[in-house]
């Protein structure tokens, strides 16, 4: 029997920036969480992950340390990691009975070997059975019903917490890719720099991450919204109120956009003019947080003269693209990074 064809309770992971999903086969997404991992900094042992760890971030005492283990879409912290995935491994294995699960984990397509290594120890020290390792431009297109191991070209434009990766696809493997370290991260950072010094307000990552979720747009909007937030005011250093509009975020976030565009369109230019001409029919596809922006789909559009679609669930691409290469092995094993190595 190959070691491909996958039985029981088997994983697939997105090992995002911002966020953990976990897909479990015949369950679908049972978990989403943050990516954050609280630590006692004397004993080491984990006190939270996601959610409740993420409320602790710049508000902890010295004992205690709540990092984002993940950032730029790279390993930041491998102790952290480690602990995170062992965490959320073990606990999926115990209250789904899974025994001794096969893992599939989508990993940027700029992992270096060291952190892959990490990263398959992670979960096989977690009680799984094998760990099989995908980049995340792939999974994101499987996810997005892309038939990705057919001789046609498609393009799939992954926007992340860390990093927006762009590919083009054919034939079971990534025939053009270009990473960019401006993503969701960096947007809100750019909000946040924009608040204190247009408003002279200090705001935190959770406050300008909903700012970009609300109001958040890629070209002006027709009809203009906006929304009251809270912060530190810079002058008085008391707590104040503010108003922030739509047209002032898209101020605000304006070069990391195109910044964004133009690794798209870089991209395209580097694509080989076969693929190229299934492209133009096909499209752009989006996938990632970043494709909720408003009117991001229609900027690409018009920036690159091609149709580009939303994928459905964007944010669940990823996860989604773990699930499927598990449930057909066979067929994808040519689109697993470690699998091919050992081979």
């Amino acid at each position: 029997m190959s070691f491909f064809n996958f039985k029981g309770k088997d994983i697939g992971i997105d090992l995002g920036t911002a966020n953990i999903l976990v897909m479990l086969k015949g369950k679908g997404i049972i978990l989403n969480e943050p990516s954050v991992v609280a630590i006692d900094n004397l004993t080491g042992e984990i006190l939270a992950t996601g959610r409740e760890a993420k409320e602790m971030l710049g508000r902890t005492p010295d004992s205690i340390k709540a990092v984002r283990p993940l950032q730029d879409g790279v390993i930041a912290d491998f102790t952290a990691t480690q602990l995170l995935l062992k965490n959320i491994v073990s606990k999926v294995c115990q209250r789904y009975n899974a025994g001794r699960p096969r893992v599939v984990v989508g990993v940027p397509s700029g992992i270096t070997e060291v952190e892959e290594r990490a990263v398959e120890e992670s979960i096989l020290r977690a009680g799984a059975k094998e760990v099989f390792l995908i980049e995340e431009p792939m999974a994101a297109a499987i996810g997005a019903n892309l038939d990705v191991a057919e001789p046609t070209g498609n393009i799939i434009v992954d926007i992340g917490g860390g990093t927006t990766e762009v590919a083009v696809i054919s034939l079971g493997g990534i025939v053009v890719c270009n990473s960019l370290r401006t993503a969701g991260d960096e947007l809100d950072e750019d909000i946040m720099n924009y608040v204190k010094k247009e408003l002279g307000l200090a705001i935190g990552e959770t406050t300008a991450e909903e700012i970009k979720k609300e109001i958040g747009c890629a070209t002006p909007l027709v009809t203009e919204l906006s929304m009251e937030i809270k912060g530190r005011d810079l002058t008085t250093g008391l707590p104040r109120t503010a108003v922030i509009t739509s047209s002032q975020v898209e101020e605000a976030i304006r070069e990391s956009i195109y910044e964004i565009v133009e690794v798209i369109k870089l991209t395209l230019e580097k694509t080989p003019p076969e693929l190229a001409s299934d492209i133009v029919e096909r499209g752009i596809i989006l996938a990632g947080g970043g494709a909720l922006i408003r009117n991001f789909d229609q900027l690409i559009s018009s920036e690159t003269e091609m149709p580009v679609h939303v994928a459905d669930n964007p944010l669940e691409c990823v996860v989604r693209g773990t699930g499927k290469t598990l449930e057909d092995l066979e067929k994808l094993r040519e689109v697993l990074t470690n699998a091919r190595k050992r081979r």
